[in-house]
């Protein structure tokens, strides 16, 4: 799924600010494409538009982003990628995405890394992306310090983001993500559908209370009149994702789980392990992302299957169509679908 981008109102912005391609958009009465079209001087704009563009620059005293415009002529050939995370697999597979288009396109591909969410650091990477030479910019805003680098952008740089569904974004910017609150809910669903009474479910950092994975699990709960426990939350490592099983270990109520993602997953079932409980005899668990190996495990996992090497390459297409002030291209990604293994079983009968 996309946000659209184009068309809206700009930003408010500090009086001492630049202006920008979408104040120059509004005083001509176009679209910031049309403006990104003139300046790289296409033939698909009529003269009158053509010079009511001109005018509006020259009022406002725009200095078009010579990134936009360096990509969008040719003259640059490259793209980068921001992100708070490198090995985590929906991270490491954005980017391969992003990186598998860009060869193809003829483009290079670096990485700035945002080493968190406070401000500072993520001043540090706004400036840094924001120089000319970084060309169109991707973000993966699976997190705080993603979506904060995001709003922390100027307008000017030419930027999509790969989101969770449902997270905030700023206005105007073209946002790309996989249908998560479907498929979590579909995964909640599966393990009502074997009797279990309600779903609990052990989040993992990148999720807010809106984010497609709560929220479709929160949706099936709902729809079927089912108790919503307390969302138990844990962090990136595979300790505390552990102790977040052991908790619900320790409940001879709870008999199914859905975990964040699939290392999370694994991490419970070892709690539930060392707890005597059963998997799935006497606890289903499902996982998120369906990393490689999770069909192998002991019991196979249940998860729901993510294609974020796809969500990487429509994001690719997506800045370049930004910066060279194209349409943008359709957005046609596979739907995440579970995947039905052993970790899941009908509820014991008590």
């Amino acid at each position: 799924m996309t946000r659209p981008h184009a068309d809206r109102p700009p930003l408010p912005r500090r009086r001492d600010a630049a202006p920008s391609i979408r104040d120059v958009a509004a005083a001509a009465g176009v679209s910031y494409q049309t403006v990104s079209r003139v300046l790289n001087e296409s033939p698909r704009v009529s003269p009158v538009t053509r010079q009511s563009v001109l005018e509006a620059i020259g009022r406002l005293g725009y200095r078009p982003n010579r990134a936009a415009r360096a990509l969008g002529s040719g003259r640059a050939s490259a793209v980068t990628v921001v992100t708070s995370e490198t090995t985590l697999y929906g991270y490491a597979c954005t980017l391969q995405g992003v990186e598998e288009a860009a060869r193809v396109a003829g483009l290079a591909v670096g990485v700035r890394v945002i080493e968190s969410d406070r401000a500072a650091d993520v001043r540090n990477a706004a400036e840094y992306v924001s120089d000319p030479s970084a060309g169109g910019i991707v973000v993966v805003a699976f997190d705080r310090a993603g979506s904060a680098l995001l709003r922390a952008l100027p307008e000017s740089v030419p930027a999509v983001a790969a989101i969770e569904a449902g997270a905030a974004v700023p206005v105007g910017r073209t946002t790309i993500c996989l249908d998560e609150r479907l498929a979590a809910a579909d995964a909640t669903r599966h393990l009502l559908s074997l009797g279990h009474g309600t779903v609990h479910h052990v989040s993992i950092p990148s999720e807010n209370t809106g984010s497609g994975r709560q929220a479709g699990w929160r949706d099936a709960l709902g729809d079927a009149g089912a108790a919503v426990p307390p969302v138990v939350t844990a962090g990136w490592d595979a300790r505390s994702a552990y102790e977040a099983g052991r908790r619900l270990a320790a409940d001879p109520g709870v008999t199914a789980i859905l975990c964040g993602n699939d290392d999370t997953a694994l991490a419970v079932r070892r709690a539930l392990y060392d707890a005597g409980r059963d998997v799935p005899g006497e606890v289903s668990i499902v996982g998120f992302d369906d990393v490689p190996g999770s069909a192998y495990w002991t019991p196979a996992l249940t998860t729901v299957r993510m294609d974020f090497a796809a969500l990487g390459r429509a994001c690719l297409a997506a800045v370049v169509a930004e910066v060279t002030g194209l349409p943008q291209p359709p957005v046609s990604l596979v739907a995440p679908n579970l995947v039905v293994r052993e970790s899941t079983a009908p509820a014991r009968t008590r």
